[in-house]
């Protein structure tokens, strides 16, 4: 994907004329390694080659706004009524970046309202719109400490008419969506519509994905903890294949379109002898596929433990009857099952009856609340989303880019999808760990 400097540029609704409550904060400071001025911006590439081989002025280089307070902001924050919601799936720290909304409206904007509507897209329909909660620090003392959302979540499209209507009924200025690549597209329905009707109404995106597959971001949030709960999944498995003649382990995870979070645990501890990813295609049979790799291990080794996405040898799976689900995503088949079988009925064909020990963790690693790393994540990015709605910023999203806290267009975070790249580092880290070879083939 080619970018240029103009696709990067964020909306905004028009001048900043209000102080900040920040203002007197920011006038002395100044771009630093850790600090970004707001009249700054940040670099989309960061390797020499690569810059060189844009041709362009330092001036023209693909750069970023940076997230962070204003000097100005766009809406008087004593007027201002604000609406969060959740949608998608559950990813640990969902709680920690409403509370940390909540705070940041309240502590330091004293903004008129705060309103969370229930259960996604959903509760801004007509049917549940009266469902809609008032937020304050009471409503969300302690919900860092609990996994899921308070507000509750739903997938699939709303009509984006009848939820601008309840937008508009309720006097909501900015309104913050947290979740993934389907509910920023629904937001960006949703500012199509507001555009058409001349409203002065910010959407704000703070993007979440367990699976880290979402674009022009270092890392999701939530991911960290995700990881580190399939890591003690996997230490299971691999406790029980050595316990046992044979022994197979198998864990299923999460990663429909990316292996990041089997990558990550595998690595993490270092039981896992085979890694497979969507990314990279495999086969079962022939003396390099994974049947014959498999076997080898357990014969020299006596067991063998195998981490596999969810999204993994789909290709190998019957198609036939496959079904949809709210998001419109295409139900997968299940690889792990398939590979139970067909890894159970080769060893045992072949004199070595195995014993198979199969997890699939799926929800487990999602619900739970976010760790100390996460969580400090959440709440800046938290922050930094308060700080973009409040100063106008819209069809706009905030992320974290080479590590530092950027606004970028909503159309490019569901652009495409970010992937473990077959000749990245990462992917080298995990054959280095693994000792599996790069492809399986017949």
């Amino acid at each position: 994907m080619t970018l240029e400097l103009d696709d990067l540029r964020v909306r905004t609704l028009g001048e900043c004329r209000y102080d900040s409550p920040f203002a007197e904060m920011l006038a002395s400071k100044r771009t630093s390694p850790h600090y970004v001025h707001e009249d700054d911006r940040v670099l989309v590439d960061d390797t020499v080659s690569v810059l060189l081989g844009r041709g362009v002025p330092i001036d023209r280089l693909p750069s970023l706004e940076a997230a962070g307070p204003r000097r100005k902001v766009y809406f008087d924050p004593a007027t201002t009524n604000v609406g969060i919601v959740t949608c998608g799936g559950l990813c640990p720290g969902l709680n920690d970046v409403i509370r940390g909304i909540v705070q940041e409206l309240t502590e330091h904007y004293h903004v008129a309202h705060i309103y969370g509507f229930r259960n996604g897209y959903a509760g801004l329909t007509e049917q549940h719109r009266e469902r809609v909660v008032e937020l304050d620090l009471h409503a969300v003392r302690d919900i860092n400490n609990d996994g899921g959302t308070i507000l509750g979540s739903s997938r699939g499209d709303q009509d984006p008419g009848e939820m601008v209507d309840t937008l508009v009924g309720l006097g909501i200025d900015v309104l913050f969506v947290i979740g993934g690549d389907g509910s920023m597209r629904g937001a960006m329905k949703l500012t199509k519509e507001i555009d058409s009707r001349g409203l002065d109404i910010a959407v704000v995106g703070v993007p979440k994905t367990i699976d880290n597959d979402l674009p022009f971001t270092d890392q999701s949030f939530g991911f960290q903890t995700a990881f580190a709960q399939a890591t003690e999944f996997i230490a299971s498995v691999f406790v029980e294949s050595q316990a046992a003649e044979n022994g197979v382990g198998i864990v299923k995870l999460m990663g429909r379109h990316s292996g990041f979070i089997a990558c990550y645990a595998a690595l993490s501890n270092n039981d896992a002898d085979f890694v497979l990813i969507p990314e990279v295609p495999f086969v079962l049979d022939g003396p390099n596929g994974v049947l014959a790799r498999v076997e080898d291990h357990v014969r020299r080794h006596g067991q063998v433990v195998l981490v596999v996405a969810e999204g993994a040898g789909q290709e190998l799976l019957e198609e036939e009857g496959r079904t949809t689900d709210a998001s419109g995503n295409t139900k997968l088949g299940d690889i792990g099952l398939f590979l139970k079988q067909k890894l159970t009925e080769h060893l045992t064909a072949v004199g070595l009856p195995p014993t198979v020990r199969y997890l699939d963790p799926s929800y487990a690693i999602r619900s739970v609340a976010a760790n100390a790393y996460d969580s400090v994540y959440c709440v800046r990015l938290a922050h930094a989303a308060v700080h973009a709605g409040m100063a106008g910023r819209t069809d706009t999203v905030v992320v974290r880019w080479r590590r530092r806290f950027v606004h970028i267009p909503m159309s490019l975070i569901t652009s495409h999808r970010n992937q473990v790249d077959p000749d990245g580092d990462l992917w080298m880290s995990v054959l280095e760990a693994t000792g599996q070879p790069a492809s399986f083939s017949a």
